[in-house]
């Protein structure tokens, strides 16, 4: 280790600043990257010759050229990124570039016990790392479940998966791996994917509003994820609409998520056709069923409600609506945007943008990559 301040310290720090711009560009001359960090092209030069020789980057036209093309090693190694859903699993590996190379998931009960789940996790990583043979080591994985962590790491009552609930996930799913493991939140995960590569790409601050079984809310504010004092921020879905309203999971009475979660939508739209999936619910929806398309409909309304709430406070760039619901499209969006219209300030309202997710149903399998790879210290943390 190095003290701050050192000769060593500000060239370890100098490096950090050329991979995150890799990371984020994914390819660039030596001359943009002396552009984007505001290097000299001497000291990106010497950097990329540096980091050529130790194998973390790869050039065209020859390391130490200001004319050279570089990118991060295909071969410097991969991270995974493991997305525990309602009922699936779902698996990517990603190069060191933050570059999600295959996924793939399965089905997975929403009861079962957290080994069985990671032990299920690892056999697809194990499959996709055979597959992807020529790419490296596994350095570390993420995962991302559909629970609040507390500071301390641990599961609390409030998972939606009742076999992980007490588990320090991350100190678990290391110990099935083998490797550096990181946990969090699922809709921090796909806040963090959105802002990095997709929709909420260029802005500092944003809300992704994750609807699929429940009710996941993930921030950036200033261009980082937020988590609170706690690491419980963001539990939008247990906002009280209603003190009288429809019980909750969470034991409390007209949680946002009792009128907006796919589960609670489903079971409302049961006497019409009973057993759906929330995907199969909001198919249905789309192919012109008034009652799905009511329900959504209502749905989009109160999670405008809920959605002016979040702006007046913390005022962010953009909403972002991701998930399974999100499928749903026009009918829901547009409830969030005549929610804000409604009960947001009208500065307010007038400025925040609501957009869909970019990525789709791979949000938080990519977020979840993205963050094994801010945990790595090859050339210290990247932070996108």
């Amino acid at each position: 280790m190095s003290s701050p301040g050192t000769a060593a310290s500000l060239r370890a720090a100098n490096q950090v600043r050329v991979v995150r711009a890799l990371r984020q560009h994914q390819e660039l001359s030596q001359a943009d990257i002396a552009r984007d960090t505001g290097l000299a092209p001497a000291t990106v030069s010497s950097i990329v010759k540096d980091l050529v020789a130790a194998g973390l980057l790869t050039t065209t036209g020859g390391a130490g050229r200001r004319g050279a093309t570089v990118a991060i090693s295909r071969r410097a190694g991969l991270v995974g990124g493991v997305d525990f859903g309602h009922s699936h699993v779902q698996v990517s590996l990603g190069d060191l570039g933050g570059r999600v190379l295959v996924t793939a998931q399965e089905p997975l009960d929403n009861d079962h016990a957290h080994e069985d789940g990671l032990a299920l996790a690892h056999r697809m990583l194990d499959r996709l790392l055979a597959a992807e043979s020529d790419a490296g080591d596994l350095h570390a994985v993420g995962i991302g479940l559909p629970a609040p962590l507390g500071a301390d790491g641990v599961i609390d009552s409030g998972s939606i998966l009742p076999g992980w609930i007490g588990v320090h996930a991350a100190d678990a799913a290391e110990k099935e791996f083998g490797v550096p493991t990181r946990a969090d939140n699922d809709a921090n995960l796909g806040a963090l994917a959105e802002h990095a590569v997709g929709a909420g790409r260029g802005t500092s601050s944003m809300a992704y509003l994750k609807l699929s079984s429940g009710v996941g809310c993930g921030l950036i504010l200033d261009g980082r994820v937020y988590r609170g004092g706690i690491g419980t921020a963001g539990e939008l879905g247990h906002m009280t609409m209603d003190e009288t309203g429809p019980l909750c999971r969470c034991g409390s009475r007209g949680c946002l998520e009792a009128y907006v979660g796919g589960t609670a939508l489903t079971a409302q739209f049961a006497p019409i056709r009973a057993q759906l999936s929330v995907r199969e619910f909001v198919a249905l929806a789309n192919n012109g069923d008034t009652g799905a398309q009511r329900l959504i409909e209502d749905a989009g309304r109160y999670l405008g409600r809920a959605a002016a709430a979040l702006a007046n406070v913390l005022g962010p760039e953009l909403l972002v609506i991701g998930g399974d619901l999100s499928d749903a499209g026009a009918p829901l969006i547009d409830g969030v945007r005549d929610g804000l219209r409604r009960h947001a300030l009208a500065p307010v309202a007038a400025q925040v943008r609501v957009e869909r997710a970019a990525l789709g149903a791979r949000s938080s399998s990519i977020g979840s990559v993205l963050y094994a790879l801010e945990g790595l210290s090859l050339t210290g943390p990247a932070r996108v």
